[in-house]
């Protein structure tokens, strides 16, 4: 398993942008992982919001976040990021990345073993 580390969350106004960071422990690498992220806002299930395969050629997005959020990874820097753009009060949520060896059609949170801390992302109205 690899540990994850995310970090980028912030308090936002409605219409706003953040880049969300996933990172690898020092010493571990993400090359060879698929890397999802998913959110969880208080009351609600775990929701899966996009994924980014290993060699980044399959990028996915759930319904709510499609035109809006942009998957990324640079293998260089050992880091995948989500680009939140058109922020909605709605897209408030804990923010978690997580890893698995492939990006399922439907996000599974049960198929992904390694989890970061999550990171709280707040949109203000």
């Amino acid at each position: 398993q690899v540990q994850l580390v995310e970090s980028g969350g912030g308090l936002v106004q409605a219409g706003g942008s953040l880049r969300l960071s996933c990172a690898a422990a020092p010493g571990q690498s993400l090359l060879y992982y698929a890397v999802a992220w998913f959110r969880q806002a208080p009351g609600k299930e775990r929701e899966g919001v996009s994924c980014i395969s290993v060699s980044a050629y399959i990028k996915s997005y759930s319904d709510s976040v499609k035109g809006r959020f942009t998957i990324s990874r640079d293998s260089a820097k050992n880091t995948v990021y989500l680009q939140m753009n058109s922020l909605k009060p709605e897209d408030t949520a804990v923010y978690y990345c997580a890893a698995s060896s492939v990006c399922s059609e439907v996000l599974d949170p049960s198929a992904f073993s390694s989890w970061g801390q999550g990171t709280q992302v707040s949109v203000s109205s």
